[in-house]
């Protein structure tokens, strides 16, 4: 490791100070083939199925592993299990592969799958909506089961091969019986790595190391799909609230990898000798917020359209990103590029209208009641829009009471259904990937079925109406002017208030290799050059 005098003479005096608190820094390669990770924030929630949070669906992708994939070009694959199906596309029956154990040594059984699928219906806005299509769960045999539709629907694939977010994660069945809305306290999974339950240190370090008894596919890896073979020992996440430090231990070497790069400091990254800058996820994200409907004041319409008019998607996208290069303007709740692209309602969420917003909250009558938003503090691609939210919303007559956290504070607050009184929230701001966005069972934000959706609980029947229209669709053509019309009510309703697309830098020692594209940060594949 590199001694703190040197770096003192670099100018490097943080990193010393965070050698000494965090204990990931003592671990030398002469020990494991390490790959040392600053993750967007630290990882405190640790079932994947109890929330939507990036960072847990990575951690989910290390230790767990799912019946099916998707790969670069959208097409879904075998991963834990093949598929056929009947002519009238009404049977489904799963086989799953050789060689699957659980970390505990036990073989993944039918019986785990169909609990895992069964846990991941009871919350997932995709599960949901394919569970009221799904007539029955069996299993055949210990290697074999069968999914009895109702109807036909594209939805039992495209569930289960789930991207992004609470994509269809295998557990144990004992792990699995317990309830969606109940979070696990066992992590067992028969993924590529196992989790390092004696090393986690909340809020510090997470540690997995590789499962040697993990069995590839034969394909090469694209995406979630193919093999995953795992080329290093251990893999460590690190906690850095402070990006400046971490930049610094990627240049020095004593981090290996940075998931994403404020892009105000991006031209220092790119100056470093050693180290690569590559945007792994080529679609990217879109940013947007979420208004709590349960509650005064976005529980009245009219006030959640003067909320979305009054946010400017250019001052958010300055603030945020600031290159345009890596961002564009974007009013498509189904994302621009994607094929269900749809500019309704570009005119007043794109362009700020202060105006607009101030009749829209005269005419509802609004009477100062405070807006608490959620703002976290640590997530670089987090941070700047709450700020100008507020900003915008205090311009047109709206009472903001900006609430300071940080982000996996955030996430524990989402599912608060409580009165912002009582300790709930009004509104926040997050952000998804463009692959998982384009259509309305992907996007979790046009779940609207009140209080079973996602957090903001909007209750838009017409919207679940058309969302099942949608997974019924004959063709492309007949899901586009569906998606059409949700655009529509999406905007109208306040179910979702764009903010503009981006896409996220992310660095790493150049003596790394294998980092894959894909729209999920994936540490199988990865080697370390010889020296």
């Amino acid at each position: 490791m590199i001694s703190c005098r040197r770096l003192l003479r670099n100018s490097r005096a943080l990193i010393c100070a965070a050698a000494f608190l965090v204990p990931a820094m003592t671990m030398t390669s002469a020990q494991a083939e390490t790959v040392k990770a600053v993750m967007m924030s630290s990882l405190r929630v640790m079932d994947p199925v109890m929330t939507t949070a990036f960072l847990t669906r990575d951690h989910g992708y290390m230790i767990y592993d799912t019946l099916l994939g998707v790969d670069s070009n959208f097409q879904i694959q075998p991963q834990m299990a093949s598929w056929t199906v009947s002519d009238d596309k009404k049977t489904y029956t799963f086989t799953l592969r050789d060689g699957l154990n659980w970390h505990d040594g036990t073989p993944v059984t039918a019986d785990d799958c169909i609990a895992s699928i069964r846990r991941w219906g009871e919350v997932d806005t995709t599960g949901l909506a394919l569970m009221t299509m799904v007539d029955s769960i069996t299993r055949t045999d210990d290697r074999t089961f069968v999914v009895q539709l109702t109807q036909p629907t594209t939805l039992l694939l495209s569930g289960l091969s789930k991207l992004s977010s609470r994509p269809a994660f295998m557990m144990p069945e004992r792990i699995a019986e317990t309830p969606g809305t109940t979070a696990i306290t066992e992590y067992i999974g028969s993924g590529p790595f196992k989790f390092v339950e004696e090393e986690f240190q909340p809020g510090v370090r997470v540690v997995y190391e590789k499962n040697e008894d993990y069995v590839p596919r034969d394909e090469p890896p694209s995406w979630t799909a193919g093999g995953k073979v795992v080329n290093v020992d251990r893999v460590e996440w690190v906690t850095m609230p402070d990006h400046m430090t971490a930049i610094n231990a990627l240049q020095s070497q004593e981090i290996d990898f940075i998931q994403q790069i404020p892009f105000d400091l991006l031209p220092l990254v790119e100056t470093m000798e050693t180290v690569d800058v590559k945007v792994i996820d080529k679609l990217g994200s879109w940013t947007y917020f979420r208004m709590n409907h349960l509650y005064p004041p976005f529980d009245n319409k009219l006030v959640r359209q003067a909320a979305m008019a009054a946010v400017g998607q250019d001052d958010v996208l300055n603030m945020l990103v600031g290159n345009p290069d890596y961002y564009q303007t974007c009013a498509a709740v189904m994302g621009c590029g994607n094929l269900n692209e749809n500019t309704y309602g570009e005119e007043w969420v794109v362009k700020p209208d202060i105006e607009r917003a101030k009749a829209l909250l005269k005419e509802a009558g609004y009477d100062g009641t405070p807006v608490v938003l959620l703002q976290p503090t640590d997530l670089a691609m987090l941070a700047a829009q709450p700020i100008v939210m507020a900003d915008a919303w205090r311009k047109a007559g709206f009472n903001v009471d900006l609430k300071a956290m940080d982000w996996q504070t955030v996430v524990t607050q989402q599912a608060n259904q409580k009165s912002p009184q009582e300790g709930g929230w009004n509104a926040f701001s997050t952000y998804s990937i463009l692959a998982t966005s384009g259509d309305p069972f992907g996007n979790t934000t046009l779940s609207t079925a009140g209080r079973k959706s996602w957090a903001g609980w909007p209750d838009v029947p017409e919207i679940e109406e058309l969302r099942l229209a949608y997974a019924r669709a004959a063709d492309a053509e007949e899901q586009k002017a569906i998606a059409a019309r949700i655009q529509k009510l999406a905007i109208d309703e306040g179910v979702v208030g764009p903010l503009g697309q981006f896409r996220i830098p992310a660095a790493y020692d150049n003596e790394w290799t294998g980092f894959l594209e894909a729209p999920v940060t994936l540490f199988w594949n990865i080697r370390k050059s010889a020296d």
